[in-house]
């Protein structure tokens, strides 16, 4: 029998994949995916629980859902990493949800579905060892032309103030030929932008193949007809190899877009951190990036806030960044997450002393974005179309330096009828801190 399936996903990209390989399999079971969950028969809130604010985000969401079991809905699942992360307390303080599935066992929803019907309450966490399976059917959620390839999960890194491997394991890397063979399967489906994650992707390989693998992936990815950009998330500094930037800059459908989050520049405060890496070999790393591609888009996050950072060694951060003039930058003040290191050191930071710092800190990249943004003027970019903006009379779409869901938009008039999906060449005409304005060309 088949049942309507309604879905929540929070979180990460990484989170999304696995929702959309529970909708693939779904569907491809003969159950039906709605978007309005008052027509669901069964609802699976695809949760996070990487810092507080997410896993609030989770809780209230799981909550908001339960209220469509007094009408359609019969079951309601709660996956993902808060899943994981708090099996046993979901268990016991929320009876709203009829079953739990981990990181590990996403695969396995239609059964776990069917068991709910039979009147059990399943649970199953832990095994996270899992690697994902090419065959697995996927429902893009993504725009047609764009798609997530995850490579590997799991990280082996152990930053201190991290949940990560607790959620989802060890660092696992998948198989080129599998990762190939999706891609492949991807661009058939009219996917035109590939965006590679993984905890850390530049540590790809290391495991199965006893070293790192990126440089041979993207080797055989670029091969591929159909796919235009291949974008990667993320970039650790200290496996940032010259092979690896000399394999980006050598091929054009590789976007010179390197996100790479330092998360901070002082080296007392990365050693606390547990970071592999320090200020030298970052700024060795940012000077190699942009000698070899002077085009590059370097996108980094940065906590605030972290236990015992000084007002001086934030004062070395923020002169930092105002010396290296990141593209783009997200600021996070740092979260006290259980389970892990970082929350058991004594020099906690006040809240309102995070917030400023964070403030300030967003102050400053404001005026760089907009610094940069203005040096665009006059630029042709090339940029994928998203759509019409009907208030403005404009198309929007992203340049090569920017990802979906995160970065700027390009607002442009154009000459010529233009689709969702295009590639087109836009002369910048203007820009703000943001976004930037411009006009179709040849």
């Amino acid at each position: 029998m088949g049942y309507n399936i309604g879905m929540v996903s929070l979180g990460c990209a990484k989170n999304q994949t696995d929702a959309e390989t529970m909708l693939g399999i779904l569907k491809d079971k003969g159950h039906k995916i709605v978007s309005d969950p008052e027509n669901a028969d069964v609802i699976i809130v695809n949760t996070c629980g990487f810092i507080e604010s997410a896993k609030t985000e989770s809780i209230e969401s799981i909550l908001e859902m339960a209220e469509y079991k007094k009408g359609r809905c019969k079951v309601l699942i709660a996956s993902g990493c808060l899943a994981e992360r708090y099996n046993k307390e979901l268990l016991k303080e929320m009876p709203e949800a009829d079953a739990i599935v981990g990181t590990g066992d996403y695969h396995k929803i239609a059964e776990v579905i069917d068991d709910c019907f039979k009147g059990e309450k399943p649970a199953l966490f832990g095994h996270k060892d899992y690697t994902p399976d090419e065959d697995l059917p996927r429902l893009l959620s993504t725009p047609y032309y764009t798609a997530y390839l995850k490579i590997a999960d799991g990280c082996d890194n152990n930053c201190t103030y991290c949940a990560i491997p607790k959620i989802r394991g060890k660092f696992r890397s998948r198989k080129i030929e599998d990762i190939y063979n999706e891609a492949v399967k991807l661009a058939h489906a009219g996917v035109k932008e590939l965006i590679l994650i993984a905890q850390d992707t530049t540590r790809y390989g290391k495991d199965i193949y006893g070293k790192y693998a990126l440089c041979d992936l993207l080797e055989k990815l670029v091969t591929i007809n159909g796919i235009e950009w291949i974008r990667v998330h993320y970039y650790y500094t200290e496996a940032v190899t010259d092979e690896l930037i000399e394999t980006m800059a050598k091929y054009e459908k590789i976007c010179n877009y390197i996100d790479m989050p330092i998360q901070h520049i002082n080296d007392r405060i990365l050693r606390r951190m547990a970071r592999r890496t320090n200020r030298a070999e970052i700024e060795e790393t940012i000077q190699k990036i942009r000698t070899a591609m002077p085009d590059s888009v370097i996108r980094t996050s940065i906590i605030v806030g972290f236990p015992g950072e000084t007002e001086e060694e934030f004062e070395e951060l923020y002169d930092f960044i105002k010396y290296i003039k990141f593209d783009r930058m997200g600021v996070f003040a740092y979260s006290r997450e259980e389970d892990t290191a970082a929350a058991e050191f004594e020099d906690q930071i006040p809240e309102n002393i995070k917030q400023e710092r964070l403030d300030r800190l967003m102050s400053l990249q404001q005026q760089i974005s907009l610094e940069i943004n203005k040096s665009k003027i006059g630029q042709t970019l090339d940029v994928l179309v998203e759509g019409y903006d009907e208030e403005n009379y404009m198309f929007f779409g992203r340049s090569r330096g920017d990802s979906i869901g995160v970065d700027s938009t390009v607002y442009f008039a154009a000459s010529d009828e233009v689709d969702s999906g295009d590639i087109v060449n836009v002369e910048i005409l203007d820009a703000d801190e943001y976004d930037l304005t411009g006009k179709q060309v040849d």
